[in-house]
């Protein structure tokens, strides 16, 4: 079965989706989640996105696992080990469940930031935020069953976003706000 890319246009309910299950994923990992954050295009008011809701929990240290993996797999995540990002920690939806893609990450590490700098810079910047919407339907035309060359193609567009954002982020002194749940 082939995972079309489907770029569809932005959806005020992802944010009331987020707060739904932020809520249940802070109910079970209590303080041991330092942060839980809505990331990724879903958390961008305007934003055309595929309809997949990406959170990233913040934590101390990646070890134990079970020190978040079993609070998880209580709500019906999946805990993808065969993930080949060193470091994070992923997780998906329960079978049948809301697309969603948790992202467990080092508070204060590279790999956490970048995900909150992205956000936030798309959200002071709606006119990036709507050519990269651009850029992603048309990678999305041209690699619609080709996740891997989906994300290959949209690549230099991202990265411009970042250079952008860190120019950004050294102008305005930005540090990430309160964590979302």
């Amino acid at each position: 079965m082939v995972d079309l890319i489907e770029i569809v246009d932005y959806d005020p309910v992802w944010q009331t989706e987020f707060a739904a299950i932020g809520t249940a994923l802070r109910g079970v990992l209590g303080d041991g989640a330092l942060r839980v954050d809505h990331i990724g295009s879903t958390s961008v008011p305007g934003l055309a996105a595929k309809s997949v809701i990406d959170i990233q929990i913040s934590v101390r240290s990646l070890e134990p696992l079970d020190a978040y993996r079993v609070p998880l797999e209580r709500l019906g995540l999946v805990y993808r080990a065969d993930n080949s990002e060193l470091t994070k920690r992923y997780f998906r939806e329960a079978p049948g469940g809301r697309r969603t893609h948790i992202h467990v990450r080092e508070l204060g590490s590279f790999s956490q930031q970048l995900p909150l700098l992205f956000r936030d810079y798309l959200r002071a910047h709606p006119a990036t935020a709507a050519e990269f919407a651009r850029a992603k339907r048309r990678c999305a035309r041209q690699f619609r069953d080709d996740r891997q060359q989906y994300v290959s193609a949209k690549e230099p567009f991202v990265w411009d976003i970042v250079r952008r954002a860190d120019t950004w982020a050294q102008s305005v002194g930005w540090r990430p706000g309160p964590s979302d749940a």
